[in-house]
């Protein structure tokens, strides 16, 4: 017990890491990544990468696909998780996102 208590004492006089924070749109585009990348970038792959894109064309496919207007057999499910508000967060951040193509 008097360890436990040590730990915690520690730990609260213990600055915090000076790691950049983590925006919400780089939180919900790592769900991204199985599929197109590291930071949206599937240079080589069947898959368009989403890195650099404009934030408006990204977010209109991701509408599209939330609404089933642009059928997919993956990205129709997954986009009806979010909400419009998550959504353009997503796309702002692939949009902000460099593109490794050549």
């Amino acid at each position: 017990m008097k360890i436990t208590m040590l730990v915690l004492a520690v730990l609260a006089w213990t600055p915090a890491f000076s790691a950049e924070p983590v925006s919400a749109g780089e939180r919900l585009a790592a769900t991204c990544t199985a599929c197109h990348g590291a930071h949206g970038n599937t240079a080589g792959s069947a898959l368009p990468p989403l890195a650099g894109q404009s934030r408006e064309t990204l977010l209109a496919s991701l509408k599209a696909f939330k609404d089933g207007s642009r059928p997919a057999t993956i990205m129709t499910q997954l986009a009806k998780g979010y909400t419009d508000e998550q959504l353009e967060q997503i796309a702002a951040w692939f949009a902000a996102q460099k593109g490794e193509r050549p």
